[in-house]
């Protein structure tokens, strides 16, 4: 996208994902994920994409058009193997924005199979608290030193805030004005995040 960046500042959930499978997890991952996302887990033993068991895990991302009934129902069978393999989620956003307008994301289908194994899933992206932790592990930085910029009113805004990290709402990308209605509120909302540099600018102007 030409954005001049250290690839290592870059913190996403596959990232945080291999990171806790490297410490806690023993054999095979079955991975339920898109094609450019498996090169993230190119470190670990992969199970075959039939094999009905012997998963050390089970990793749940979005794969959007490429779900099928057939590719869920071998994610719930390989959950209810003994022993039982852990659920891990890139995740658990309910939605998002394409160009053809809202489409479901990996929390559904993540809740999904909750309900079927009675199972909770070890969730490696937002909203949860092990996600920012990371975050914030990687910028040397405490909460209160830290603001959230996103358009998810759940998955960023609150998500954040319960950590105690500032945060603000964009009105682009998934944003809808009935987010406003929710009882989250946003530290901040802005137009976009192009007016982050002028709103930082005026408040560094009222500290001096």
């Amino acid at each position: 996208m030409g954005i001049d960046i250290d690839p290592a500042t870059i913190l996403t959930p596959p990232v945080a994902a291999s990171r806790w499978i490297a410490e806690h997890v023993d054999g095979p991952l079955a991975l339920f994920i898109p094609e450019a996302t498996r090169s993230e887990f190119s470190a670990f033993e992969q199970l075959g994409e039939e094999a009905a068991e012997g998963a050390g895990a089970v990793v749940f991302g979005d794969m959007g058009q490429e779900w099928t009934f057939g590719r869920l129902n071998r994610a719930f069978r390989l959950l209810m193997q003994k022993p039982v393999p852990p659920l891990v989620a890139l995740g658990m956003t309910r939605y998002w924005r394409s160009e053809e307008g809202l489409q479901l994301d990996t929390g559904p289908f993540v809740k999904a199979l909750e309900y079927a194994t009675g199972k909770e899933a070890v969730v490696m992206g937002k909203p949860a608290t092990a996600f920012f932790d990371a975050a914030m592990t990687m910028l040397g930085c405490e909460p209160s030193e830290c603001l959230m910029v996103g358009d998810d009113i759940r998955g960023d805004i609150a998500g954040s805030q319960a950590l105690g990290i500032k945060a603000a709402l964009v009105r682009t990308g998934k944003f809808s004005e009935s987010d406003l209605e929710t009882g989250i509120v946003p530290d901040l909302l802005l137009d976009s995040i192009c007016d982050l540099p002028a709103w930082w600018e005026s408040r560094e102007n009222v500290k001096t």
